[in-house]
């Protein structure tokens, strides 16, 4: 009995898995003659699969920047009515990221998952992706809601009074957040409520922030003439 034999198809990611897990714990490899062994496999397919082969998954692809080591980073993910499953995370940092190279990654993922079960690709807007995307006729691809939002967003922020205006509520949240004293001050103003906040793409924050100073202004106003 082999790893690949026991997890081939969409299962050989699994197996590689479970390969560098013998070799990094010192396991024998006579352990999957064990009769658990295989019951143990079979176990985490069908956990992983869920209902991948009666609906078929969405693959998915997220490119970002670390800003701190400089690392760029695509992660992949499969989406089913069960849920989005994390696939790898590649480092691309020192790849040129052409319609090749993101062509070889997806016929990679496609292999590894089992090309019977892709249904579509979800990717960014990039020419490339698009490119690539695009060979594998019999699937379908689909540009990624959050980045089109998110570069309809940007060029937004470029219009010259959107673009004031969101360098003037930056200043003004720096300022917050900066100064302990000030921040504790404008929780109390603001009943808790933050002006920063985390949304689905980095522009959407900047317009939340706006949406926030708007709806609070008097809160902030308040804290400005404050004798405290």
């Amino acid at each position: 009995m082999t790893l690949k034999g026991m997890v081939k198809g969409t299962q050989n990611m699994l197996g590689r898995f479970v390969g560098k897990w013998f070799y990094d714990k010192g396991i024998p490899f006579d352990a999957v003659n064990s009769p658990y062994f295989p019951l143990m496999v079979n176990a985490i397919q069908r956990a992983g699969l869920g209902n991948w082969p009666r609906t078929g998954i969405t693959l998915m692809s997220d490119g970002w920047l670390n800003k701190v080591s400089k690392k760029e980073i695509v992660n992949l993910f499969a989406y089913s009515p069960k849920g989005t499953t994390f696939l790898s995370s590649k480092d691309v940092s020192w790849t040129k990221k052409d319609a090749n190279f993101y062509g070889r990654l997806y016929d990679q993922i496609v292999e590894e998952v089992g090309d019977k079960h892709v249904v579509q690709f979800i990717t960014d807007n990039a020419r490339a992706c698009v490119s690539a995307g695009s060979k594998r006729k019999h699937l379908i691809w689909t540009a990624c809601a959050v980045h089109s939002i998110d570069l309809m967003l940007e060029e937004i922020g470029e219009i010259k009074i959107m673009k004031e205006t969101l360098q003037e509520v930056r200043l003004v949240s720096r300022f917050i957040y900066n100064h302990f004293k000030i921040l504790f001050l404008f929780r109390e103003q603001s009943k808790k409520k933050e002006i920063i906040r985390l949304a689905i793409t980095r522009f959407a924050t900047d317009y939340l922030a706006i949406d926030f100073i708007r709806e609070y202004e008097g809160a902030i106003k308040r804290l400005f003439t404050s004798e405290e």
